[in-house]
């Protein structure tokens, strides 16, 4: 990997090809899952930065301590300490989680996996995730929701879940058919609803 070079002391700059490669295309893969599928589904979309931050800290982390002779079992072992990890203010969805594992996996692939300077493999590895990704969260029927602060409270009440879809698709303009109550703050007269509606 990255080693100095025992006469000057410089870089090699031919060493830094393969990670330049690799970076690479776990950068264009980690983008394309978060920007170009997750973000655009209008769900917690203040996920896409710990998506991306969990995948470069550990593409880098397994790319630097694989020169000191990583081997596959350490490598999942970090994986799997990352991927049971929860924030401690926000339990993260189901789906979120899932995402949080590719953008785990993803940067385990991309550092350490042998190409022996072919990538059609490792490029073709990252295509079959991405697309296995977007035809799952485009058309595997995967709920999508908005997250809404709702003040009107005396309407949550199952009786009238009807008034309540009704009022919150004229507000949103969206079509709501399902709405779940998280939380209830009756100190301020609020609610947090997770408001489902047809993704487009």
């Amino acid at each position: 990997m990255i080693l100095p070079d025992n006469n000057t002391g410089i870089l090699d700059t031919m060493s830094l090809i393969e990670p330049a490669i690799r970076l690479l295309i776990n950068l264009i893969s980690i983008s394309v899952i978060t920007l170009g599928i997750y973000y655009p589904s209008g769900q917690q979309r203040q996920y896409v930065f710990s998506f991306a931050v969990f995948n470069i800290v550990i593409f880098v982390t397994c790319l630097l301590l694989s020169s000191a002779g990583i081997n596959l079992g350490f490598a999942f072992g970090l994986f799997a300490v990352f991927s049971i990890m929860r924030y401690r203010t926000v339990m993260i969805p189901v789906k979120e989680m899932g995402y949080l594992f590719v953008s785990i996996s993803i940067g385990i692939l991309n550092a350490l996996v042998l190409s022996s300077n072919n990538y059609l493999l490792l490029v073709v590895a990252n295509l079959l995730i991405i697309a296995t990704i977007y035809v799952l969260d485009r058309y595997a029927g995967v709920e999508v929701y908005k997250e809404i602060v709702y003040e009107r409270i005396q309407l949550i009440t199952p009786d009238k879940r009807n008034e309540l879809l009704a009022d919150l698709s004229t507000r949103t303009g969206l079509a709501v058919y399902k709405a779940d109550v998280i939380s209830i703050d009756f100190l301020h007269d609020t609610a947090i609803i997770h408001a489902y509606y047809k993704n487009a």
